[in-house]
């Protein structure tokens, strides 16, 4: 485990209200999408918004983060509200999820390139992946992180899960109105092959 991140996470989610962020909006916009029984991951969970949605919607729902006074929170609140969350403070580089275990992965706002391969093999055939982060052209607005590494290349998302179908895909950078629309982030939601 990476103490260093594992303490900087932990004092950003010290005063942390479990499900406070808002749901993704690759999962909100997408819904539909979802199956209505089955095992999920939500990777660098933060607050769980994601993974409270997915547990809501059937779905028996992993929530991973390296910060482990926000899974302890998460789990709290689980139990208190009758959820089927089971939140771990994990490492993914360290701890990546087991092969064929999932139906549906989310990640939203995390880059991590070098675990791509773990993820795909970790979709059940069939499964999907529904990812969500931020990009390197970006608008005057843009409020992601400074570092480029942790900001994708234009149509990066479609490269690295080149291997699975794509079923949805939104990077719409900086062409036309940049006041409106899906900006400074791609969304991708990409089907494991059965």
């Amino acid at each position: 485990m990476d103490l260093e991140s594992q303490n900087k996470w932990n004092n950003i989610y010290a005063e942390a209200v479990i499900g406070s962020e808002g749901v993704s909006r690759v999962l909100v916009e997408n819904e539909h999408l979802l199956p209505k029984e089955g095992r999920a991951l939500e990777i660098a969970c933060g607050t769980a918004s994601d993974s409270i949605f997915l547990a809501k919607h059937g779905l028996q729902t992993d929530a991973w983060d390296i910060s482990d006074a926000v899974v302890a929170k998460i789990n709290s609140y689980a139990n208190k509200n009758k959820l089927p969350v089971n939140a771990q403070a994990r490492d993914i580089n360290v701890q990546p999820p087991k092969d064929d275990t999932y139906d549906v992965i989310v990640l939203a706002h995390f880059l991590e390139r070098k675990i791509v391969p773990a993820l795909i093999n970790s979709i059940k055939p069939g499964g999907l992946i529904f990812y969500q982060t931020f990009v390197k052209d970006v608008t005057a607005s843009y409020s992601g992180p400074s570092n480029p590494s942790f900001r994708l290349d234009m149509n990066e998302l479609l490269q690295l899960f080149s291997g699975m179908q794509v079923v949805v895909y939104r990077e719409e950078v900086l062409i036309g109105d940049v006041s409106k629309g899906f900006r400074n982030e791609a969304m991708m939601i990409a089907r494991k092959q059965e």
